[in-house]
């Protein structure tokens, strides 16, 4: 579930996916929204959310190069970004992702503490696919 969190620069996000206490950074969460994602977005706006979070070129930046102005930028960049909730509230596919890889990670840690046998590392190999 996402939690929408209202500042003074625009609306950020924070992601819940991974439990109550532990959110995504915003950085992270942009960027795996974007990987999952992103081909959904229009050209320009795959683009400048790309030029912006991916390659960390400013605004104004993003402006010249395009020849057009910074608010115009900003504007197709928040309303990408709008998109991509938009489209994880519904499908929740990065949610499911992050839980899944945490529930992995746990129980990688519990089967690494059982004695070694001949399934142990099986599972082990199994646990790490899945991860990848």
């Amino acid at each position: 579930m996402l939690t929408n969190i209202r500042s003074e620069t625009g609306v950020e996000y924070v992601t819940q996916a991974m439990g109550e206490s532990e959110n995504l950074d915003n950085t992270i969460m942009r960027t795996m929204l974007f990987d999952f994602y992103g081909d959904l977005l229009t050209e320009k706006q795959r683009e400048y959310y790309d030029l912006h979070f991916n390659s960390d070129l400013s605004l104004q930046e993003i402006a010249e190069q395009s020849g057009v102005s910074r608010q115009a930028v900003w504007d197709i960049i928040r309303r990408a970004e709008q998109s991509l909730f938009e489209i994880e509230e519904k499908t929740g596919l990065v949610s499911r992702a992050v839980r899944r890889r945490k529930s992995l990670e746990e129980l990688e840690k519990m089967i690494s503490l059982l004695p070694e046998d001949e399934n142990k590392a099986e599972i082990l190999r199994i646990i790490e696919e899945l991860n990848d």
